[in-house]
């Protein structure tokens, strides 16, 4: 199972739609198998249903999403684990366990508050 990350400096992004890149991890037998961390090549918000889609993700483990995000991921047919802080390896580590808790607000709009800066992604380096 494929399971994906907003990713920025080991941590989960906490903007959905303007992270620039992903960490696709490779869920086998309740543990993580590996990781990979995919740029998004400019896609955001909504058009990141079908990229992450693309890429065979079935999970994706969310710091702020808005509900426009959230319908076009569950039409893509993955379900989403919003409101997660902190390390994006952790994270995936306790998804895998069956232990990650989605947090309780997960809501983010650009237009009412900041959620942060923006990651860096070169050449598939996000730092």
């Amino acid at each position: 199972m494929k399971t994906a990350v907003p990713y920025e400096a080991g941590n989960v992004f906490q903007h959905f739609g303007h992270t620039e890149c992903f960490k696709i991890y490779n869920i086998d037998g309740g543990k993580v198998a590996d990781g990979e961390l995919v740029p998004t090549g400019g896609s955001g918000h909504g058009a990141l249903a079908g990229f992450l889609k693309d890429k065979g993700v079935e999970t994706l483990i969310c710091g702020g999403i808005g509900g426009g995000a959230v319908d076009a991921l569950a039409k893509a047919g993955i379900a989403v684990y919003a409101g997660v802080n902190g390390s994006a390896d952790e994270a995936a580590k306790a998804f895998a366990e069956g232990k990650l808790v989605s947090g309780g607000e997960a809501n983010c709009s650009h237009h009412e508050h900041e959620c942060g800066g923006h990651g860096d992604c070169r050449n598939g380096d996000c730092v």
